[in-house]
């Protein structure tokens, strides 16, 4: 059996927007944010330029809006007549945000581009210079409304070709968090189906679900927001023929097993970046940059240490970029006890710190825009000392250091204060009880606000 090679994309989202970009930016940033994701369409085009993949897979959402722009529907017909000039096919399957009931659906497409219809389709790839000989089964099936409840991968069934067989589909598998569940499904349901791979799309990070079979969610191709950080792009996958020994879920000794791998491909020309920084005392006198005097250390802290350090930290961020990245849109996010809290929280004095670090950042081969500073610090004091008082806060502290150190602990008493929230009949039936990085999160801002009130006023 020959070897199959492809690549997999989902989530273009072409002509996003991106969001929350409150401060100006200058026209020529703009112009790159603007066309962030159509750069990175017009990279996807060129790996397989260079790769010669045998096809591409797109599982959904290639479009933001059903409403499409005419210029994305251009990049995209532009796009795949480059591929069928290498003889190069295309397979698309529609996904919530551009779904068949859309006019996408009466878009006219070049001859070597497949789009799924609203059941599931089986379409074999053949081998060139092969007559009829079958390279691969593509099976997919597109969401035909925005809200695509039904279970789509049930409806997948290996076909009786003996070859690598992929499954295309934009779905929810199991339970993902943070995501709406479209078409939802579960890892039982791809194995069932007895395909090779599954080319997954919907949740915009990059993973594998399950490896028999092969399931991978590529991730966005661009990152869209500040939630979406870390590299984004496709996975290139290769499908190899191995011993007649059956295959995964179909009781058929005439099938071969298939050994399946990928690789991920970074294309996004703009990065997004939370970066934290650690205002505590002891991080601002660990942190300093070379060459700056420090001799003063027992000093009051001041916004110049604070800038040198977030300049090291931004410094870093952008080394450690993935190649191709041109512009990197970072939050600040400044954290720790520090004798800067209340300064740090007046508007004026974040958007001057906005500026000077934007103007100070001395990157060659990135551009940095820095999105806005987050301020999440807390007022100096001395909680060793405070823990050891006889008063209401070194109470309260003690008793969240003890439902730090038991989780029991610490459920048994949220449960108990928002015991009347969940038994109610709204509560009950829109809330979900909180995971315990939720708890420990509250316990945190507990902990703070008990502070604030108790040591500052």
């Amino acid at each position: 059996m020959p070897s199959v090679r492809f690549v997999h994309a989902a989530d273009l989202h072409l002509d996003t927007a991106f969001p929350g970009l409150a401060r100006d930016v200058s026209p020529d940033l703009a112009r790159e944010l603007r066309d962030a994701t159509f750069t990175a369409l017009e990279r996807l085009v060129a790996l397989c330029e260079e790769e010669r993949p045998d096809f591409l897979v797109l599982a959904g959402d290639i479009y933001n809006h059903e409403d499409l722009s005419l210029r994305a529907q251009i990049a995209v017909r532009d796009a795949c007549e480059r591929l069928g000039r290498l003889g190069i096919p295309v397979f698309l399957a529609h996904g919530n945000h551009d779904p068949l009931s859309s006019r996408l659906g009466s878009l006219r497409w070049p001859d070597n581009v497949t789009v799924f219809g609203s059941t599931a389709e089986a379409v074999p790839v053949y081998r060139p210079g092969y007559g009829d000989e079958v390279l691969a089964v593509v099976h997919g099936v597109s969401h035909v409304g925005p809200r695509e409840t039904r279970n789509l991968a049930a409806w997948f069934h290996r076909s009786p070709h003996v070859c690598p067989q992929i499954g295309v589909l934009h779905a929810t598998l199991g339970s993902a968090d943070g995501e709406a569940r479209y078409a939802p499904c579960t890892v039982d349901d791809l194995a069932a189906s007895g395909l090779d791979y599954w080319a997954l799309g919907h949740i915009h990070e990059h993973g594998m679900v399950c490896r028999e079979p092969l399931a991978v969610y590529p991730g966005s191709l661009q990152g869209l927001h500040i939630g979406e950080q870390g590299p984004r792009g496709c996975v290139l996958v290769t499908l190899e023929g191995g011993e007649e020994n059956g295959a995964q879920g179909v009781n058929n000794a005439d099938v071969a097993a298939v050994r399946a791998s990928y690789e991920f491909r970074p294309l996004a020309p703009v990065g997004w970046q939370i970066v934290d920084v650690n205002l505590e005392r002891s991080a601002l006198e660990a942190a300093e940059a070379p060459g700056v005097e420090n001799g003063d250390a027992d000093a009051p802290d001041d916004l110049g240490r604070v800038e040198r350090l977030v300049r090291t930290r931004l410094d870093a961020a952008s080394a450690a970029l993935w190649p191709g990245c041109r512009t990197l849109v970072v939050r600040v996010r400044l954290t720790g006890r520090t004798p800067l809290d209340a300064e740090l929280r007046r508007l004026s004095v974040r958007n001057e710190l906005c500026d000077a670090l934007q103007e100070g950042f001395g990157g060659a081969d990135v551009r940095l825009w820095i999105k806005d500073v987050e301020v999440d610090t807390r007022p100096a004091f001395d909680r060793a000392a405070a823990v050891q008082r006889e008063d209401l806060l070194g109470e309260v502290l003690r008793r969240a250091d003890a439902w730090r150190a038991d989780g029991g602990l610490l459920t048994a008493g949220v449960d108990a204060a928002l015991s009347d929230l969940f038994s109610r009949g709204r509560g009950r039936k829109g809330l979900s009880e909180p995971r315990a990085e939720e708890l420990a999160s509250l316990l945190d801002e507990a902990e703070r606000l008990c502070a604030d009130l108790l040591e500052n006023n």
